[in-house]
């Protein structure tokens, strides 16, 4: 009897270094309280009430940074943040306590209104708040545009979808007051996702509504606007209100389904994919034009969740679905 082959052994993926090293020197990072580009800051932290404690610039880009210590009371969060979840910041509190050291510090910019913004520390903020710490340590940055890249610096509590969207669209609207004029396209960094903006609209109309169900059609069909960051809002407010009404569609049929005896956790992702009117578009490498335009797809989404055949569905169907949300 022959022996079966072992199977081969995979590699690890190794990180390879980039060939030419990039950065600042030693003596390039250094930098001193007095200079111009952290003084003015360095004042300001002392007139809140803080020390500044020293300051350096950031290898990578070469950015001035001032590391400070500020009165609780000085730093807020930035105001398009997601929801505060206090179970998780009693969590983080408690931990911290046992840790007996507040080791992180607090990335804070200078906010528009004067004070201090912090874009990624709101739980820890909190915790310190349970703690009842008089200062925290903050890593501040003299760039206020920093302010707004919440999503690639928000590291301590993972986000979900409803809680990116809802920052990015929060965000949005900040933006509008002061770069409105501005094409949309042109916060690719910001916003991370074009999709996000639609979903941000649809929560605040509608805080339980299933994303996720919807997110790989948006996905093929969202796109960041060439118009400017005003005039896209409004015409995603006029998205989020068709993705609505197509919802309470969804849910009569899902209803419908149900009477009919189909008990799945999977109703609501089978019934959406059937009414995708591009779930079968697969996009070519380096495409990212959309297989159909937005308004398009939600008109002929609608279409088809109003046809939508109750005596077409069955439990092969179904399965079918259930397979594929456990591989994803």
């Amino acid at each position: 009897m022959a022996r079966a082959k072992a199977a081969p052994k995979r590699k690890r993926a190794s990180l390879a270094p980039r060939r030419e090293s990039r950065g600042l020197s030693a003596a390039e990072v250094a930098l001193a309280l007095d200079d111009p580009a952290v003084s003015s800051l360095a004042q300001l932290v002392r007139e809140a009430g803080g020390a500044p404690l020293a300051a350096y610039r950031e290898p990578l880009g070469g950015r001035a940074l001032l590391i400070a210590s500020l009165p609780f009371a000085a730093v807020q969060p930035t105001p398009f943040q997601r929801d505060l979840s206090p179970t998780h910041a009693k969590r983080l509190a408690g931990a911290i306590e046992q840790t007996g050291a507040f080791l992180d510090p607090l990335i804070v910019v200078r906010g528009e209104d004067g004070r201090f913004w912090t874009p990624n520390g709101r739980h820890r903020l909190a915790a310190a708040k349970v703690l009842g710490l008089k200062q925290i340590t903050a890593l501040i940055s003299p760039d206020e545009a920093l302010a707004y890249r919440i999503l690639a610096l928000n590291t301590e509590k993972a986000h979900n979808l409803k809680d990116r969207s809802l920052e990015v669209v929060r965000m949005a609207r900040s933006l509008v007051k002061r770069r409105g004029r501005e094409r949309e396209d042109a916060f690719r960094a910001e916003f991370e996702a074009p999709e996000l903006l639609t979903l941000g609209l649809v929560y605040e109309r509608a805080p339980r509504f299933a994303g996720g169900a919807y997110s790989s059609f948006l996905k093929k069909v969202d796109r960041f606007s060439e118009r400017t960051l005003a005039v896209s809002l409004r015409q995603r407010e006029d998205y989020a209100a068709r993705l609505l009404e197509i919802d309470a569609r969804v849910k009569t049929v899902i209803a419908g389904l149900t009477a009919r005896g189909f008990k799945s956790p999977y109703l609501r992702n089978y019934v959406v994919a059937r009414i995708n009117p591009v779930r079968f578009h697969k996009a070519k490498k380096g495409d990212t034009k959309p297989p159909m335009p937005m308004a398009q797809a939600l008109v002929r989404m609608a279409a088809a969740a109003r046809a939508f055949n109750l005596g077409s569905v069955s439990n092969r169907d179904l399965a079918w679905v259930a397979v594929g949300a456990s591989a994803e």
